[in-house]
Order: structure tokens, then sequence, then C-alpha cells
């Protein structure tokens, strides 16, 4: 049996398909992402998942449970961790893990053990009398992730945990969340971080309301087949401008200082990089790179 299966789940609100026909499975004990710019589905998605909202058609189990005939069974069986700071920031941290224990239920005599793994793990140890209002960013989401895994769930949902979190704590996160991956728990992650779908076991692309490839990351990446080349030059506004006007270069992208394209032909790239020398006398340097998860989601949904 599967985590999680979804067939042809479609969410909308009036005229507005927030999710049309999505059908994915996750395995049990898998870390499974699920990918997409704002607006693409992803929140929809976890609330359908989590039983919190009802789909317009299509179905979905998760831990063997029916979204639409037994919703509350299923929450007994998940963790949730939403985008947005939803604890209660004039308890301290201590005092949200109490409330969420109690509210699941957890046996009094398994508690303090429960208690200081989870405080450790997030390294909250330090914090747990300040109040959750008080914490930083990340601080706040790490205190969400040791609420939601309180009560020993099978299946960990999280909806962009660490959007707008920096860098370091971003990385803190997804260590707890290996530590838990080592035991047994199922996660499901939506993200519209590229390098953190690449740390997921398999990945599915979500694209305005429709998922449009589902695969492990470097299986993904193998099933680009044009070449994707790396732009350097000292005008990047005016290259690109030059690049998004040739008929052969079949999509660019903006990737930190340099601009990433693709090509049906290699043998093009010579005469793209006269053309840009031509019309403006800007230098440039090109290399032929393999192409990463984000160069994939971009030629998808450019095709």
């Amino acid at each position: 049996m599967n985590a999680i299966e979804t067939k042809a789940l479609t969410k909308r609100f009036g005229t507005l398909t927030a999710l049309d026909g999505l059908s994915f499975e996750v395995k049990k004990g898998e870390l499974f992402g699920l990918v997409g710019p704002d607006g693409a589905g992803k929140t929809t998605t976890m609330r359908l998942l989590c039983g919190i909202m009802d789909p317009t058609s299509g179905e979905a189990w998760v831990a063997g449970h029916s979204i639409l005939k037994e919703p509350e069974r299923i929450k007994e069986k998940i963790g949730y961790v939403s985008q947005r700071f939803g604890l209660y920031g004039d308890l301290t941290v201590r005092e949200n893990l109490l409330f969420y224990a109690d509210l699941f239920n957890v046996p009094k005599d398994e508690l303090p053990k429960r208690m200081g793994r989870l405080l450790g793990f997030s390294n909250l140890t330090p914090f747990q009398n300040r109040l959750a209002q008080n914490l930083s960013g990340g601080m706040k989401q790490k205190l969400g992730l040791a609420c939601a895994l309180i009560h020993t769930p099978d299946i960990l949902l999280l909806d962009e945990p660490t959007f707008g979190v920096d860098p370091i704590s971003r990385g803190e996160f997804w260590q707890i969340l290996y530590e838990f991956l080592k035991e047994g728990v199922t996660i499901f992650v939506s993200t519209a971080y590229m390098d953190e779908a690449e740390r997921c076991h398999r990945v599915g692309l979500l694209h305005r309301a429709k998922l449009i490839a589902c695969d492990e990351p470097d299986r993904l990446k193998q099933t680009a087949k044009e070449a994707f080349f790396e732009i350097t030059s000292k005008d990047r506004k005016r290259t690109k401008q030059i690049l998004d006007t040739l008929p052969v270069v079949k999509g660019t992208g903006l990737f930190g200082g340099s601009i990433h394209i693709r090509l049906e032909e290699r043998k093009k790239l010579p005469g793209v990089v006269q053309t840009i020398r031509d019309i403006a006398g800007i230098e440039v340097v090109a290399r032929e790179i393999s192409p990463s998860l984000e160069d994939v989601f971009i030629s998808l949904t450019q095709a």
C-alpha cells in the first residue's frame, strides 16, 4: 500500500481551476517533493490531502484512508507544517509542544522522552522557555516541525516549510527531516526551491494546476532532449534580449550571474555567440552544461 495516492484530483474555486486532474503515488518511507512556482496548486494539494477541504472531483488516499470518506482518520496519521507560522505566539516553545501533545493524546509516560528528543533535534532546548512569537523565522519553522512530530505520525506533509528562511536554517531543517526519514517516516514536501527538490527521492513538477512530470530528479534530467549552455557576458541584460529574439534558441533562463540557454543542435552555438558580437559588440563566453532540475522545469514549461 502506498502512503499517498491521488487519482484525477481536481479542485475548482468558481471559474478558477486550482488543481486539474492530479494523479501520483508516494511510497512508504519516501521523500517526495511537489515542485512548482506560486499559484501552481501546491497548497491546494496539501489542504486536500490533509482532509481540510473537499475536492471538486477525483479521489485521494492518505495512509490508506479516503480523503472523502475518512478525513478524520487521516488527521491521526499525519503531521502538517504550513508555509506560514501557525502556532501560538503567546505560548513558549515548551508550552506549544505540550499543547500539541495534549491535542493528539500523547501518553504522559512517553512525553518527556519525545519532547527532549524533538527539542534536541531542532536545537530548541536552550529556547524552550522563549515565547514562540520571539523566535526567528527558522526557529519558528523548526518548532512547527517539532509540534507536527510530537505524536509520531506516519506521514509528514510540509507546505513550503522553508519559505523565507535563511540558508543556514534551511540546511538545519533538512537535516532534521533526514533523521526522521531514516526511521521510516514518509515525507511529502512542497517547495519552489529547486535545490531542495534535488534532495528528494522523487519529484512531481506542477505547473498551472497540472502535473507535467514525475520521476527521480536524475531521471528527469536525462529526459532533456536539447543541449544546454551557460552564457556569461559583461552585459547580461542586453545579451538575454538578443538571445530571446533568436529562433535557434529554444529558451533562456537567468541563473545567478549567467544565462542558461537551450539549443536543439549543439553546432548552432558558434553562430549564436557570433550574432551577439555582431549585434551588440558584446564578448560572451559559452560552455555546455548538464541541465539542472530547474533547467528541465523551464524547458517543459516553455515548450
